[in-house]
């Protein structure tokens, strides 16, 4: 059962209960015991800041056993056909899905999530997977004869190993943007996850090993900066994904290719939501309050910036009511740490000092029974202006701001001029205003009444600007590239065929 209670053993110097033992890194298939060589952090429960478990800070040693198992495993594993590699796939959805209890109970526990969000987060990875399940038909070979007798196509091949940095807000869905579509085209993966989150990622190797995926073909090291130094340096890794602010990306980024390895780094967002008067306003005030609020804010997708144009003072009203009614524990979970929550309420703070006004204040938020979580409720400030530190900067929090503007164009020169692009609405019902706005906001998804703009597969998830750092999209058709190279042949069977100075 998940709820085994354990006691550290004393002489490891930790004294407190902890829900979970220790956490291992997993290599060439098993747990691999590094609690007693190398630094541990705690893991917390951010809704009551009790102990969960301990996570290794792996390094340069353990980054290289994992590639060199990994680099083990590859050629049988390659040598698969792709009909058979999907196979694990089809399997692990079905396991996602039969365990999506557990699993969503990790989540909640380890990120703060309410269960029905921690059970979408499932049920997108199980999307995911999914769409891996149908690569032999979405990458089956090029063929044409490009003249009598002489025939041209092209075939995709895996890279070799390669590694996913994940974040802490999606500890099973973003491990499931890079990892099955990567495997199921051939390579073999590490997974450096988020500290904070590492119990999710070992539940999914296990469920990976129980669809019958191959040992070495995914490994998990868990770390923290030194880690993800050590997958980008290190020579045997091909490419990497990774997932986090984009302070983090734009080093990532630059240090990964320096080693000549390709890179997508996606990085932090300020999404604006553009609402015009002619809006319906029960449907968009509960979009906004739902995109602004969920996961805590703490999605790289979430509603930071509404941005009302002209007389929208009706719907505000209505979003006021329907975050006023959010219950901090039942309709929205902790942010992930007392550090984020303190850097939460700094931004609310020097907003309000300049100006600001407080329509819904959930700085106060309380949770009984969980007095030591890390609570904050649904925030909503009217009346900030485009140059104040909390329109400009990510706050990853349940926090939206609102800012005037007279018409659509200045409401769009507001949009374009953060430098993040990762995604907008408008929320209207003019066809004309919507197809102005899909057409001129710099963002990479662009969404027309709907609070939350994320593409479905086969559709790829990627944004513009600071929010993406590399070439291509993470998920869907857009990652087939990232994650495989074409090779490009030739041939020649007839004799009669044509001599030109091509041959």
């Amino acid at each position: 059962m998940l709820a085994l209670l354990l006691f550290v053993p004393p002489e490891s110097g930790y004294l407190y209960p902890m829900k979970y033992p220790a956490v291992h890194n997993i290599i060439a298939g098993a747990p691999r015991d590094a609690s007693n060589a190398l630094p541990a952090i705690d893991v917390f429960n951010p809704s009551d800041g009790s102990v969960l478990s301990r996570v290794p800070m792996s390094g340069h040693h353990e980054v290289d056993l994992a590639v060199q198992a990994a680099h083990k495993a590859w050629p049988a594993w390659a040598a698969t056909p792709i009909k058979e590699r999907v196979q694990v796939f089809y399997k692990y959805k079905a396991l996602l899905e039969k365990n999506i209890a557990e699993l969503a109970t990790l989540i909640t526990e380890e990120n703060g999530k309410i269960d029905n969000e921690a059970r979408a987060e499932i049920l997108k990875a199980a999307e995911l997977t999914e769409f891996a399940c149908s690569l032999p038909q979405i990458t089956a070979g090029e063929v044409l004869e490009v003249s009598r007798g002489v025939e041209c196509r092209i075939e995709r091949f895996p890279l070799g190993v390669v590694a996913a940095i994940t974040p802490f807000n999606f500890p099973v869905m973003v491990p499931n943007w890079s990892m099955p579509n990567a495997i199921a085209l051939g390579n073999c993966m590490i997974l450096k996850p988020s500290e904070i989150v590492p119990l999710s990622s070992i539940k999914i190797a296990g469920l990976l090993r129980e669809a019958g995926l191959p040992e070495g073909v995914f490994q998990v090291v868990h770390g923290g900066k030194e880690a993800v130094e050590a997958i980008c340096d290190h020579t045997g890794i091909a490419a990497v994904s990774f997932v986090g602010s984009t302070k983090t990306a734009k080093v990532v980024y630059r240090r990964a290719t320096a080693t000549l390895k390709r890179c997508l780094a996606l990085g932090g967002a300020k999404n604006h939501l553009i609402v015009m008067p002619d809006a319906d306003a029960e449907m968009t005030s509960g979009n906004v309050v739902a995109s602004m609020s969920g996961c805590a804010g703490q999605r790289c997708m979430a509603a930071s910036v509404m941005v009302a144009v002209a007389d929208t003072d009706a719907i505000i009203a209505k979003m006021v009511l329907k975050a006023r009614a959010m219950v901090p524990g039942p309709d929205i979970g902790p942010v992930i740490s007392q550090q984020s929550k303190d850097r939460i309420l700094h931004y609310i703070e020097e907003a309000v000092a300049h100006g600001a006004k407080i329509l819904v204040d959930g700085r106060h938020a309380t949770v009984h029974g969980r007095e030591k979580g890390y609570w904050l409720g649904p925030t909503i400030l009217d009346h900030v202006t485009p140059e104040m530190r909390i329109a400009q900067e990510e706050v990853f929090g349940p926090v939206l701001v609102i800012i005037r503007a007279g018409d659509i164009d200045a409401a769009l020169k507001i949009e374009n001029a953060s430098p993040y692009g990762n995604a907008a609405s408008v929320f209207t019902e003019s066809g004309g205003i919507a197809r102005h706005v899909m057409e001129h906001a710099q963002a990479g998804m662009v969404g027309v009444n709907v609070g939350v703009p994320v593409p479905r597969e086969p559709f790829s998830f990627g944004g513009w600007n600071d929010s993406r750092f590399g070439v291509g999209d993470i998920t869907g058709r857009g990652s087939i590239e990232f994650w495989t190279q074409a090779k490009k042949m030739t041939t020649k069977w007839n004799r009669e065929a044509g001599t030109n100075w091509m041959s």
